[in-house]
């Protein structure tokens, strides 16, 4: 099934990208989740508009990928969440809270999108997340996560 996609998928493409996919994942995970619509000869236009709202948002260069990353790596990003008494999460700490967290820790605003967590943070502790800023540039990033 072809299909356009809206935001940036990892391993897929990035937004305003046609590719093609097998109907269930488009049907069932891509299109419910709004990562993407379906293909038609109409959607042509919304291509060409996601593109234009893709290129304004987006770091254009590498150099501007590594000014950000430095900004990044000299954050000390402190998220204080309620936890349990053995130290576990009620609930678990999600991409928004990490980009939140980094901008109130005075670092560059990040899209949540970007914001990548290898494995969920559900617990108390100092944990490592990346950033990927530009399709060449990941941003390594200690995130301490702190009993409120």
């Amino acid at each position: 099934m072809k299909i356009i996609l809206t935001h940036e998928v990892s391993g897929l493409g990035t937004a305003g990208d046609v590719v093609d996919v097998k109907d269930g994942y488009a049907r069932n995970y891509l299109v419910p989740r709004g990562f993407a619509i379906r293909w038609t000869k109409g959607g042509e236009k919304d291509v060409e508009q996601i593109r234009r709202g893709r290129k304004i948002r987006e770091i254009a260069t590498i150099e501007q990928a590594n000014e950000v990353k430095a900004q990044l790596e000299g954050v000390n990003v402190k998220l204080a969440v309620r936890a349990g008494d053995a130290g576990r999460l009620f609930g678990s700490v999600t991409q928004a809270d990490i980009a939140s967290a980094i901008k109130a820790a005075g670092g560059p605003d990040v899209d949540k999108r970007r914001v990548e967590v290898g494995s969920p943070i559900k617990t108390l502790g100092a944990h490592q997340v990346s950033v990927r800023l530009h399709a060449e540039v990941v941003a390594k990033l200690g995130v301490e996560v702190v009993a409120a």
